[in-house]
This record gives structure tokens, C-alpha cells and sequence, in this order.
């Protein structure tokens, strides 16, 4: 079905005024991103405090994921029942008050309860501020404008890592959470000032879908909860997780029979029939899953193999993040003289480049080799996901505005949870698959083996170690060597396959309007 003709906005903020409006609405945008991954650095020192095991204390980070996507995919309902001014400001307070519990929190069961709070209030936060950028800024302005966007939702998780260990080392973890407060206040402060609802958006629902939101709690909870623990259980060797897929996949299919039947859904399914928007989100889901995906791969391979700290892992995803702040703008500007769907094939492009970069690493890697591949990522970035954001929601009907940027951003947001699934599910098989074939070329038959084996022999035995524990040591060293070398070889993997995974994209950018179809819409009315 071809999608539907965009109207002109009816109201737009002054241009004194947008700049105002955009600066009120990435406040929140921005630390409900960050506050996905600032809280992972701190997990480590949560165990201490509440005195629970690694498996248990994911569910801090787990249960604000749960909260944060079920928020996302109902803030079009939320924004018409409530008025869309109205309810981000709602999300914008629960957000600051449950960040001020969650510094408090006492025991386990206080933080978990506090960190669903936090993640129902932060989750709307996202979409509904691309929603009204996308109308504060006229039609010519449209890639500045999400730009803009990107600069939040993109930089905020590869900045927080790094921020995050700092408050952390220095303050407390309590701190990754009281610092949201100043930064809230301001942002809700001038969200009233300078935010307006436009009077063609539809207020007030007659009847609440008790039903679909049922549904929808369900099938989003259960399908966040084994994406997070599949790998734990070792996946479909699990009955636990072998029922949750199904029933996930079950309620998830219910829910949109469901919602095509009512006349005032919680989750407007309906708008998918417009296709820019369901090409760009399924782009988006994979955009997402590389982007995640990167984002806990670089620092687990710093620490794991080459022994950094968290902080310090995380300063080195700092260039990735200064470039890509620094490459928005260009890629907003040069949306309004480029075929879009030229400027994303060029971001796949450099993206590729530097996977591939990535897929040869050593390690004896250091912190300069690594700054190439991190700047072309940086650099390829913004071209795709500007670009992409902006021809996504470039034909949607401005009355349905925040349900389809809800859509656009649960796509990316679930490919996130897909990439941290992939990923460390991919590290575990692929480090087993060649641990099995670096031990096969380990026998009395290689010279190089038996070089090394000598040397580590003479050193012990310099030591005045005993020959025979001189013997097991030598052995459990080249164990311990095959292993990191698994594990290097395993991250080479995976960055392959993000790598590819990008471009499978390509051929389904022909789906997408090109610059004739985009002024086209631009002057629809």
C-alpha cells in the first residue's frame, strides 16, 4: 500500500523558539538512553552493596529494559489519552522521582521495583521527543532536525560507559542516578515553558484496550526476559526458555490480531502499512543490533583479554562518540541535496570498513590501533541513522506522529536487546569452535609448540620450580594462551558479521523514497 501524503504543520515553534523546544526535549531523550547502559559499569559494585550473585543483579538493568520498551510502544495511546504535552512532562517527573529512589534504595528489592518505575517513565521520554522535533522543524529542515536527535540517542549510550565508571569510582553508584536530577528539572522546566501540543493531535480515548495492554505487557516482558537470559541457559536446551519463545511468539501475534480489531488500540499497528515506516524500522532493528552489539562487545574484549578497567575500556569508545557528534550535522545538511538512500549506502559503506577493521585484531592491540576502525564507524554512523530516521517518518500523517516514532524507536530498541543476546551467545560458541581447532594443532609433531613449550620449561625451571609442577605449568599456560587466543579469534567473528549484517541492508534501500519522492512528500498538503 502506498503511504500516505504528510500534511504541512499547522503550527510550528518560531525560530527563535525551536531551538528552545529541541534543547527542552533532548534532556529527557538523552538520560533515558544513558540510562540503559551507565548502569552496567555499576553492577559489579550493586553486588557488593545488596549482597546478590552476578545472574541476580542483571535484573536492575533487565527490569528497567522491560519497563522502558513497554513505555515505548505505548506512547501514541499515552500521548492521546493524556494530551502529548502532558504526559512527557508525567514521564519526565516519574522518571526524576524514581532516579532519586533508586540512589536510595536499601535492598535488592527496593532497587528492582524503583528501576521499573524509572524505566516506565523514561521509556516515552525517546519517542515523543523525536515526534515533536519532527514538527517543530520545517519540511527543508527535516535531517537537521533529527540530527539533532541522533546527537542524543546515539552519543548517551556510548558516553555512558564512560561517565558511569566515573561517578562510579569516584562518588558511588548511587550517583549515576542522583546525577538525572539537576538535568531533569531544567529539561521538565523547559518542556512547559516552550512545549505545545498542535491542535490537530487527537485527545481523549473513549474505551482503554485492557486486553491489548494485558497482551502487550506479556509478550514484551517475556520476550525481554529470554533475550536476557538465554545465553545463561544455554538457550533452547532450556524448557523455560523454549516456553517463553513460544509464548512470546504466541501473544505477540494474538496482540496484532487483536489490536486490527478494535477501533481504538493501545498499539496502532495500523500505521505499519506505510512503507518507509516498516522498511526503515526493520532497518533500524538491525541498526540497532550493531550499534548495541559494538557497544558491549569493544569494552568486554578490553577487559576480558587485554585487562583494562571499565573506565578506561570506555574511554576508548570516546572517539567513536566525538566523531559521531561531530558528523551529525553534516548529515543532516547534506540530506537536503543528496538522494537519501545515497547517503545511507555510503554509511554502510564506511560502517563495513570499519568492521572489517575490527575483524582483524590481535592481542597485542593497543589503544591507537583502535582509533581508525572507531573513527570511520563514527564517521558512517550519522549518515546512516540520520538519514534513515528522517525518510522513515518522511510520509507519515502528522496526527500519527508519536505512535510512529514509538515503532521507528522500539524497532532500533529491541535490536539493541538482540545485539547483547548475539553477541555474548556468539563469544561463547565461536571461542569453543576454536579453542577445538587451535588444540588440534597442538601436538609432539609442532616444532613451534614444542619451541615454546621448551622456553616455558627453561624459564620455570631458572625459577628452581620443580620439573614435574614445571611441566603442568608449562601445559596450563598454553591452555590459558589457547583460550585468549579462542576468544580474540571469536571477537573477530563477530565483527564480521556486523559487518555483513549491514550489508544485507542494501538492497532494501530501493524500498525507500528517494529525493524526487521526498520533495514530492514535502509539498503535500
Amino acid at each position: 500500500m502506498s503511504p500516505s501524503r504528510p500534511d504541512r504543520p499547522v503550527v510550528q515553534a518560531p525560530p527563535a523558539n525551536k531551538w528552545l523546544v529541541t534543547l527542552a526535549v533532548m534532556f529527557g531523550a538523552f538520560l533515558a538512553v544513558m540510562d540503559v547502559s551507565v548502569v552496567n559499569v555499576a553492577l559489579p559494585h550493586m553486588m557488593g552493596t545488596f549482597g546478590e550473585t552476578l545472574s541476580a543483579i542483571t535484573w536492575v538493568a533487565t527490569s528497567y529494559s522491560i519497563a522502558e520498551i513497554i513505555m515505548i510502544t505505548m506512547a501514541g495511546w499515552w500521548s492521546t489519552l493524556l494530551g502529548r504535552k502532558r504526559f512527557f512532562l508525567a514521564s519526565f517527573a516519574l522518571f526524576t522521582l524514581s532516579s532519586v529512589l533508586a540512589g536510595t534504595a536499601q535492598t535488592f528489592a527496593q532497587m528492582i521495583i524503583y528501576r521499573i518505575i524509572q524505566g516506565f517513565g523514561g521509556g516515552s521520554l525517546i519517542p515523543v521527543s523525536q515526534a515533536i522535533l519532527r514538527e517543530t522543524f520545517p519540511p527543508e529542515e527535516q535531517g537537521m532536525a533529527m540530527a539533532v536527535y541522533g546527537m542524543g540517542v546515539v552519543l548517551a549510550p556510548a558516553i555512558g560507559p564512560v561517565f558511569g565508571g566515573w561517578l562510579t569510582d569516584h562518588y558511588g553508584w548511587p550517583w549515576i542516578f542522583y546525577i538525572n536530577v539537576p538535568f531533569s528539572i531544567v529539561g521538565m522546566l523547559m518542556v512547559s515553558a516552550f512545549v505545545e501540543d498542535p491542535p490537530y493531535l487527537r485527545r481523549g480515548i473513549q474505551r482503554i484496550d485492557w486486553f491489548g495492554i494485558l497482551l502487550l505487557t506479556i509478550g514484551l516482558t517475556v520476550m525481554q526476559i529470554v533475550l536476557e537470559r538465554g545465553e545463561e541457559e544455554n538457550w533452547f536446551d532450556s524448557t523455560w526458555i523454549v516456553v517463553g519463545a513460544v509464548l512470546t511468539v504466541v501473544v505477540l501475534l494474538g496482540l496484532i490480531v487483536w489490536e486490527f480489531r478494535v477501533p481504538e488500540p493501545v498499539v496502532n499497528f495500523r500505521i505499519l502499512r506505510n512503507l518507509p515506516l516498516s522498511v526503515g524500522s526493520g532497518i533500524g532493528l538491525l541498526f540497532g543490533i550493531a550499534l548495541f552489539g559494538t557497544t558491549f562487545i569493544l569494552p568486554q574484549f578490553l577487559q576480558h583479554l587485554l585487562g583494562y578497567t571499565a573506565y578506561h575500556a570506555g574511554l576508548v569508545l570516546l572517539p567513536r562518540a566525538i566523531t559521531l557528534f561531530l558528523a551529525m550535522p553534516l548529515a543532516g545538511r547534506l540530506y537536503n541535496y543528496i538522494d537519501p538512500r545515497l547517503l545511507v549506502a555510503t554509511g554502510i559503506g564506511i560502517i563495513y570498513w570499519s568492521y572489517q577493521d575490527l575483524a582483524h585484531l590481535s592481542l597485542q592491540v593497543g589503544f591507537w590501533n583502535l582509533i581508525p576502525p572507531l573513527f570511520l564507524m563514527g564517521i558512517g554512523m550519522p549518515f546512516m541513522f540520520v538519514t534513515l530516521t528522517a525518510v522513515a517518518l518522511s510520509t507519515v500523517r502528522r496526527e500519527d506522529m508519536t505512535a510512529a516514532s514509538s515503532f521507528y524507536t522500539l524497532a532500533r530498541r529491541i535490536g539493541g536487546n538482540i545485539g547483547y543476546a548475539l553477541v555474548a551467545t556468539l563469544v561463547d560458541r565461536r571461542s569453543l569452535f576454536h579453542r577445538v581447532r587451535l588444540i588440534g594443532r597442538i601436538s609432539p609433531l609442532n616444532s613451534v609448540y614444542l619451541a615454546s613449550q621448551a622456553g616455558l620449561m627453561t624459564r620455570l625451571l631458572r625459577q628452581q620450580v620443580d620439573p614435574v609442577a614445571a611441566q603442568q605449568k608449562a601445559l596450563a599456560l598454553a591452555d590459558t594462551l589457547v583460550n585468549r587466543q579462542a576468544t580474540m579469534l571469536a571477537y573477530n567473528d563477530i565483527s564480521w558479521l556486523m559487518g555483513v549484517m549491514f550489508l544485507v541492508i542494501l538492497p532494501f534501500l530501493l524500498l525507500l523514497p528517494g529525493k524526487t519522492g521526498r520533495q514530492q512528500a514535502g509539498k503535500g498538503g
